[in-house]
């Protein structure tokens, strides 16, 4: 895929959705890491109904050592994984006490040595709370990424260096979020919306469906 090609792919998707954003319901770069760690293998619309009942009771560090392993269970036992969640929950946060003053981190390094988060969840939280243009490539991205030809490759390490190498600079802080609502709404796992996508003829996919 060229460029040229390659950048008005993402000027149609951000005349779509100027100001795309997490589906993941949060009011603090804290509650957003939390919310990132839930969501490994569950759907936003499951964590968000958790964190609902969740962060109104304790959305500080504190907050949810207070709770403690077993009242944290209570709130998240409808996500999957919520044990071992539970569990790197409570660690991260006893971590962000001791060494981080309550604060989460805005670097690589140091969200990568929390328990529970790594270079995916990393990625959200730089883009997401601390604006910057990191590049999340969760099994949407991956997917969108490949079978469009925006940026193909055989592992989420190699499609993340090549998107941003290859995004436009003025696109990239957006980029993740608009490839993940495509592939999650449109360019779908099992058979690909291609009758109504924005981009289908700049698209390079062998097998464009008539949906």
């Amino acid at each position: 895929m060229n460029k040229e090609k390659r950048a008005e792919i993402f000027r149609r998707l951000r005349e779509h959705n100027p100001e795309p954003t997490t589906e993941l319901n949060y009011s603090s770069s804290f509650e957003l890491l939390i919310a990132v760690i839930l969501s490994a293998q569950a759907t936003d619309v499951g964590v968000n109904k958790a964190t609902a009942k969740l962060f109104p009771v304790a959305n500080t560090p504190q907050a949810i050592l207070d709770l403690g392993e077993e009242g944290l269970k209570e709130y998240i036992k409808t996500i999957g994984l919520y044990n071992s969640k539970a569990k790197n929950i409570i660690a991260t946060c006893r971590i962000l006490l001791e060494k981080h003053g309550g604060v989460v981190p805005d670097n690589r390094k140091d969200l990568e040595a929390l328990p529970g988060v790594g270079r995916k969840t990393a990625n959200v939280v730089l883009n997401t709370a601390f604006g910057q243009p990191t590049m999340a490539v969760d099994t949407h991205i991956f997917r969108v990424s490949n079978r469009t030809g925006i940026a193909p490759g055989k592992t989420v390490l190699e499609v993340e260096k090549k998107l941003l190498r290859l995004v436009p600079k003025e696109f990239l802080h957006d980029a993740h979020h608009w490839l993940i609502l495509h592939g999650r709404y449109t360019c779908i796992a099992r058979k690909p919306r291609c009758g109504s996508c924005l981009i289908e003829d700049l698209c390079e996919y062998k097998d464009k469906t008539g949906d």
